[in-house]
């Protein structure tokens, strides 16, 4: 089953985590099958940029969020209008 989940990167005390979409059996940092965005909480505000329309399309495959970007999946879609009305 795929999964779309964080993959942390970046140094010691500095996060910085891509949103992938990866088959459940490998490790946490394994090769993933696609970059669906990124997450940067140590910058104020939060940078957050997620392709939505390709996480809207793995889940029509079947894919399952993780909890974590199912939270920043509903923080995007927040935002988007936001953006929008500018």
């Amino acid at each position: 089953m795929v999964k779309i989940r964080l993959s942390r990167t970046g140094g010691k005390n500095s996060p910085y985590y891509r949103i992938v979409a990866v088959d459940e059996r490998r490790k946490n940092n394994g090769r993933s099958l696609e970059l669906l965005g990124t997450y940067d909480p140590r910058t104020a505000p939060e940078k957050l940029v997620i392709k939505t329309e390709r996480v809207t399309a793995w889940q029509a495959l079947g894919a399952q969020l993780s909890p974590s970007v199912k939270s920043l999946m509903r923080r995007a879609r927040r935002r988007a209008p936001a953006l929008g009305a500018r």
